[in-house]
């Protein structure tokens, strides 16, 4: 007896196509190649989804989907909310692993921009990811991480912008990983908003750090 074809989810075939499309180009992609990774046939494959661009129709859904609960749970994970928004810039670094896998990723981008149903779902991903950071840098702005009267919007949208940006930078100049790469510039943007610490707390804190050294020299 034949033995009986193995059973996976959805979640399992995404992320097997997910696993091949971060080493394979959308013209080297097959629904074999997914199949194998999964551990199951191509026909499976087929029969559960029709095509491979049905498939990868239905992955661009579900990413878009969860676009806002992946910022929320980097908002659980962190204490500090700019924290969370730093960790989301190495969350998109990890889409230039190496040169080679960035222009694989502007591959598949090229597709999501051109073709009208990818379209739809990199546009309702996009929303909601800067949806999350507004809510992200809102909640720094409570926590009085930034200063008082940031334009939350309009930093939320600079900050998406520059991370983007910063990806095709750092292919210029491939100087160093990419995570850091992004990281500095995200630093720099938002630098000019952070909060400055009162004057007092400061003169206290350079106060206590001389009587250590006092008491060290002693």
């Amino acid at each position: 007896m034949s033995p009986r074809p193995r059973k996976v989810s959805d979640e399992e075939v995404f992320a097997a196509a997910y696993r091949a499309m971060n080493r394979l180009g959308p013209g080297e992609l097959t629904l074999a190649e997914i199949a194998a990774e999964a551990g199951v046939t191509a026909s499976a494959l087929a029969q559960r989804f029709g095509s491979k661009r049905q498939l990868l129709l239905a992955l661009a859904e579900g990413v878009a989907a969860s676009a806002g609960e992946l910022i929320r749970g980097l908002r659980e994970s962190h204490r500090s909310p700019l924290a969370a928004v730093r960790a989301y810039a190495e969350c998109m670094a990890q889409l230039a692993k190496s040169p080679a896998a960035l222009a694989r990723s502007l591959a598949y981008l090229q597709i999501d921009l051109e073709d009208r149903d990818f379209r739809k779902h990199l546009t309702t991903q996009a929303r909601a990811t800067r949806a999350g950071l507004e809510e992200l840098l809102a909640a720094a702005l409570d926590a009085g991480e930034l200063a008082p009267g940031t334009d939350v919007p309009r930093l939320a949208r600079t900050v998406e912008t520059v991370v983007g940006g910063s990806l095709l930078t750092w292919a210029h100049y491939r100087e160093g990983p990419a995570a850091r790469w992004i990281g500095a510039d995200v630093d720099a943007v938002l630098a000019p908003h952070l909060a400055r610490r009162p004057a007092r707390t400061a003169a206290r804190r350079s106060e206590t750090a001389a009587k250590r050294g006092r008491r060290a020299s002693g």
